[in-house]
């Protein structure tokens, strides 16, 4: 079999479309497969360390406002999609994948015109214009949230079939992870992450939680600051007189290499509204406090959040609104003196969101359609 993946930009994007060739390749092991995306997303860095073969063609986004650049784009669009023509005769795809990104819809509409089976992956609870526009023309959609259903309009061919995970993430010794990261386990962890690259927002309202939680040694902190927000955190903390030598119960790193481990202790965690960071603490059945990135296109975290709040697997506090005062009554509520009854209520919430069996269904799904 033949199979041509392309999903393009961002590592939300980029990620599942790997998960995927990956479960094509133990199902169907003769398989070859082609990742096409640009030369200017990570992609271009991404796919060919994970051992792909990448074609690049050229096409970029539309912007939100009236521009001269849209000119440009929609010429790049019609260049994209003679140039995906081209690849879909030369490579003669039995299957092509979109997963989201511009880069997928000249890709993915080349191979609908040429009727060759065709599926999208959304990841996000509200579905990307790509998608939403590709969505009327390809053989059958899967998406991670159950939200996002109802916004695919006039399609019938939905599958909720969730967002495949790193397998690691269930493999996880608990006690090894406890002593890997110094931590007690007897202990409550509170985790906090933003990302590769950090959170401002959350890096600076964390100086006030950190504050307290020096004074109340029952909760252990593990937060994640960012490569790049990891100095000026540092500094932020002893400016109001805490050395980050000397805090038993506090752990401050600039970056986790080892996230399964740190997931697989926590008891709370903070963090953006990703796709994929839900897909992987509602894996877990884990609580959490959730700050949208306000800058997502179209402002698809915020969409992913409600997607767990709304079912009361975790609470939201919008970016804008993200203090230290807010967060520390957050985590008061949830995580002191005791774990309280409605830590216990949303980690039952996340677990029934989990989707583990999400390649397995994907890969159910490529069955019918091939």
């Amino acid at each position: 079999m033949r199979v041509i993946i392309s999903g393009g930009g961002t590592g939300g994007h980029i990620y599942p479309a790997l998960a995927i060739a990956k479960g094509i390749e133990t199902r169907y092991p003769k398989t070859k497969i082609l990742y096409v995306g640009t030369n200017q997303g990570l992609e271009a860095d991404i796919v060919p360390k994970a051992g792909y073969s990448l074609e690049t063609i050229n096409v970029s986004g539309l912007k939100r406002q009236l521009s001269v650049k849209n000119c440009r784009a929609i010429w790049q669009a019609g260049w994209g999609l003679y140039q995906a023509a081209k690849l879909m005769r030369r490579f003669k795809p039995d299957l092509v994948i979109g997963t989201g990104g511009y880069v997928c819809g000249p890709v993915v509409m080349a191979a609908a015109i040429k009727k060759i089976p065709t599926l999208i992956h959304e990841q996000n609870a509200l579905p990307g214009v790509t998608n939403r526009i590709l969505a009327r023309f390809v053989t059958g959609v899967a998406v991670t949230f159950k939200d996002s259903v109802q916004r695919f309009s006039g399609r019938v061919n939905i599958n909720l079939t969730g967002l495949p995970v790193r397998p690691e993430l269930f493999s996880v010794n608990k006690k090894e992870a406890y002593f890997s990261l110094g931590l007690n386990p007897k202990k409550p962890v509170l985790l906090v992450f933003g990302g590769s690259r950090g959170a401002q927002r959350i890096n600076a309202a964390m100086i006030k939680v950190t504050q307290t939680l020096q004074q109340y040694t029952k909760v252990q902190l593990l937060h994640a600051t960012g490569q790049i927000g990891y100095d000026q955190h540092i500094k932020d903390l002893e400016s109001v007189g805490i050395s980050s030598t000397n805090m038993d119960n506090i752990i401050i790193r600039p970056y986790l290499y080892n996230m399964p481990a740190a997931l697989a202790v926590a008891d709370l965690v903070i963090c953006r509204a990703g796709a994929t960071t839900l897909a992987e603490i509602t894996a877990l059945g884990l609580p959490s406090i959730l700050v949208p990135y306000p800058y997502a296109a179209e402002n698809h975290q915020e969409f992913n959040a409600r997607a767990l709040t709304g079912c009361g697997a975790a609470v939201m506090i919008l970016d804008q609104k993200l203090t230290g005062t807010v967060l520390m009554t957050n985590i008061s509520k949830l995580l002191l003196p005791v774990q309280s009854k409605q830590l216990s209520k949303m980690a039952a919430e996340s677990l029934k969101l989990a989707r583990p069996k999400a390649l397995e269904d994907i890969l159910h799904l490529i069955d019918n359609i091939i």
